[in-house]
């Protein structure tokens, strides 16, 4: 059982940056391999980045490839999102969400594949 709580959204302007933090509580954090999504009014939740259980292999939605990127620090129970040169079409309401069981380049695109999900953290850009 994991419970997730994402914190670091808020209000930035076009080419800024956000760091946002998804802290864990609960067993065997580490083992677990980790998302973002976001879900903007009136959109499907999309893709944003994943991480391994090891660290070792990371994944991007194409939209953000090259400007955001996903750590975790198993010792703090924590995973990140760097997020930098943010645009107006990053406004989104950015969840996490967590996986027990192994992720590969397809399966961490899709939302169903993960089995716990934070309450979300609002990111907004402006111009």
């Amino acid at each position: 059982q994991v419970q997730l709580g994402e914190s670091g959204g808020g209000l930035v302007q076009v080419g800024g940056s956000l760091r946002l933090s998804c802290a864990a509580s609960g067993r065997t954090f580490s083992a677990y391999a980790m998302g973002w999504f976001r879900q903007a009014p009136g959109k499907e939740r999309e893709f944003v980045a994943a991480i391994t259980w090891s660290g070792v292999n990371t994944y991007y939605g194409d939209s953000v490839k090259g400007r955001f990127t996903i750590s975790r620090d198993n010792a703090k129970n924590t995973v990140y999102l760097q997020m930098i040169n943010l645009k107006p079409e990053d406004t989104a309401v950015y969840y996490c969400a967590a996986r027990k069981s192994p992720l590969t380049v397809v399966t961490s695109r899709r939302a169903s594949e993960y089995d716990y999900w934070g309450q979300g953290t609002q990111v907004t850009v402006s111009s």
